[in-house]
């Protein structure tokens, strides 16, 4: 049986191996250009995953351009087979191998969800004993609201209930996930090796009661 996302989220900072997963946060504060520059906007698609014997409305509403989506810890996972955490989460159909792929949106986390993961890229083909995810961001209740990159560095505090714009731009030729909030760079961090992603949003819920995640303006650029 493949062991409990809680177990995989623990182990986010390491490789294959047990080699160290390499992290640098951002502490610039001089101008930069748009993160966007360059870029161009594409068209992407998505599928919904949600606990099996649930309608999709119980855990899901679009509403004026927001996506809401939640779950609760005793949910059910996505299949009836599955031994992964339950999650609502959209599943990016566009899958790439290398070149350079950004996920972009606003996001607004509610008090109270901790432990959740609301934005991930998933190698969804990737070589034996390598890691599922490419990389995580994931809300907990301390300070406010903190976001940190799988459950390690923390990267926001102070982010419940406020939209705040988030950008991933992978470059998978290169082997770097960049993150940006508010269009500010705030980590770089190594990639896990060659595989076939695609990005996910939602909530994948490793911790304990509600959580809830909602996104507006989500956008998918290339170059």
């Amino acid at each position: 049986m493949p062991p409990s996302r809680r177990t995989v989220l623990a182990a986010g900072g390491l490789l294959a191996g047990g080699a160290a997963w390499t992290m640098t946060p951002s502490t610039s504060s001089a101008a930069v250009a748009s993160p966007t520059d360059g870029w161009k906007k594409t068209a992407f698609t998505h599928s919904m995953q949600k606990p099996w014997n649930l309608d999709l409305s119980d855990r899901y509403s679009n509403s004026g351009g927001i996506h809401r989506m939640w779950v609760y810890s005793t949910d059910e996972p996505m299949s009836q087979s599955s031994s992964t955490d339950p999650r609502t989460e959209m599943r990016w159909k566009q899958e790439y191998t290398s070149g350079q792929h950004m996920w972009d949106a606003d996001v607004y986390i509610p008090s109270g969800t901790n432990g959740a993961t609301f934005v991930q890229i998933l190698r969804v083909v990737h070589p034996a004993g390598t890691p599922a995810t490419d990389f995580m961001l994931n809300a907990y209740s301390a300070s406010g609201g903190t976001v940190k990159a799988y459950d390690s560095t923390v990267l926001k505090t102070n982010a419940y209930d406020t939209w705040f714009n988030v950008k991933l731009a992978h470059n998978a030729s290169s082997g770097t996930v960049t993150v940006y909030f508010d269009d500010k760079p705030v980590l770089t961090a190594e990639d896990r090796g060659p595989a076939t992603r695609h990005f996910k949003n939602g909530v994948y819920h490793h911790g304990s009661g509600r959580a809830e995640a909602r996104f507006r303006d989500l956008t998918y650029w290339t170059r």
